[in-house]
């Protein structure tokens, strides 16, 4: 019987699994577990990630016949255990609205430019480098009690390994860890407190494919961060663009991206190579908010979006930069209900675009296939206006490539091989792909959005 392996997803309020065949990656099981707690707070505790890793794996089958597990996870963010490895205080995820200061901070100590040169990105509040600084500013106790900075992908590989290892893919994601040098930046960390000795607080950084252990007889893989994990549940190579509706668009290029404007984020990939990364807009939470005012669900949303014309008959929305706010011109006494929902879709879609074209002068390449992933891809409106108003196909994947990007990365872990030899061998092309329109003029509906008041 040809061995198993298990990958897992863990996202903000769930945690998914794949079992999968490791010779040709044919799906065997899945499995998905919700996290006790509240998905959208800045706080968790991250025993909830692993109660939900240890439900979804039975609700996939168990793990019988695994030989390789590998744990991804969708948030960079903060975990910090004491000297026995134990919890020091609860993980802190996503843009952290009390790190902001602290972000601010670091960023005028050093200077953009210094800071996209030394690690590819500028410290914002999401990073794990704005929240040390929190933590050193508001609990000094909790912080004096800090041996190991983790974040939440390396926490959930320390409990299947009992190793304090990451990968470059997330080391990039971190604030203190060069792209450009394969290295951690130390002297970063001394802008948080420059008297601890930082070094001996960080994870070893594996290589690609090189695993973290075992347990139990079960080789366990570095893991990564999920950008890096859909990358390689995809396929990806240099070209190739990826717009992930939960709040990101990527690449991918075989050097680094130092890009000064600080827009793009020049972070690695668990290839080898890197992923330039653009925060943008969470898709799911614009559409839902506008079906909640509208007073209806989500199909029946899709579905005025559909029978609206292109364009809106002149209405624009205009979201908010990182926010699911965001601002409606044009509106008239005649104004209608498929109109507004259209507005909202094409006001997303351009922002969406945007990001691409900041990947384009970053000198990206991003002329090659483009996908559309994450949980807004399931909206058949969502599909054809961004195909529409790319003004090229797109390629809509069946099932979550993150948790195929984990299991991926397993099997490279078991048979000694580069994880994107591992995924082009288990030829993972299995795309819908949908064609723009040709009636539809993209550049001037997108012209039309950035002609609106800002």
């Amino acid at each position: 019987m040809v061995p198993l392996v298990l990958g897992v997803d863990s996202s903000s309020d769930a945690t998914a699994v794949e079992l999968r065949d490791s010779d040709d990656g044919r799906v065997f099981g899945e499995g998905r577990a919700v996290h006790s707690g509240d998905g959208r707070g800045t706080e968790q505790d991250p025993s909830s990630w692993w109660q939900a890793l240890v439900e979804a794996r039975h609700d996939a089958g168990g793990a019988l016949g695994v030989a390789a597990v590998a744990a991804v996870a969708e948030n960079s963010g903060l975990v910090v255990l004491d000297a026995d490895g134990k919890l020091v205080r609860p993980a802190r995820l996503h843009h952290d609205p009390e790190a902001v200061s602290d972000a601010r901070r670091l960023e005028e100590l050093l200077g953009r430019f210094e800071w996209v040169a030394a690690c590819g990105s500028v410290p914002h509040s999401g990073l794990p480098i704005a929240k040390l600084a929190w933590l050193r500013r508001t609990d000094p106790d909790a912080f004096a009690r800090v041996a190991w900075v983790l974040q939440p992908h390396d926490w959930l590989t320390f409990r299947l390994s009992q190793r304090v290892v990451t990968d470059r893919g997330d080391a990039s994601r971190t604030g203190y860890w060069s792209p450009r040098d394969e290295a951690w930046r130390p002297d970063l960390l001394a802008l948080v407190d420059e008297a601890r000795d930082w070094e001996a607080s960080l994870p070893t950084v594996l290589g690609p494919g090189e695993p973290a252990g075992d347990r139990e007889g079960v080789m366990i893989a570095p893991g990564t961060g999920e950008p890096m994990a859909i990358a390689l549940g995809l396929g990806l190579v240099p070209g190739d663009a990826v717009i992930d509706t939960n709040g990101c668009v990527f690449g991918m290029r075989e050097r680094p991206t130092e890009d000064a404007s600080g827009v793009v984020a020049g972070f690695a990939d668990a290839t080898g190579r890197y992923l330039p990364l653009v925060e943008s807009i969470d898709t799911t939470a614009t559409t839902d908010g506008f079906s909640s005012v509208l007073g209806i669900d989500r199909t029946r949303f899709d579905q005025l979006v559909q029978s609206a014309p292109p364009g809106a008959r002149g209405l624009t929305f205009v979201p908010a930069s990182g926010d699911a706010a965001g601002s409606l011109h044009g509106i008239r006494g005649d104004v209608m209900p498929d109109e507004v929902a259209r507005a909202a879709v094409e006001g997303v879609v351009c922002s969406l675009l945007d990001a691409i074209d900041a990947l384009r002068s970053a000198d990206v390449p991003v002329g090659g296939r483009l996908f559309l992933v994450g949980s807004g891809m399931r909206s058949h409106a969502l599909r054809q206006v961004l195909a529409d108003l790319a003004e090229r196909p797109v390629g809509v994947p069946r099932g979550d490539r993150g948790v195929a990007g984990a299991c991926v990365q397993a099997a490279a872990a078991l048979y000694g091989r580069p994880p994107e030899e591992i995924a082009a061998a288990w030829n993972l092309h299995d795309v819908r792909v949908v064609d723009p329109n040709p009636r539809v003029d993209g550049e001037e509906i997108r012209a039309m959005w950035r002609a609106a008041p800002r």
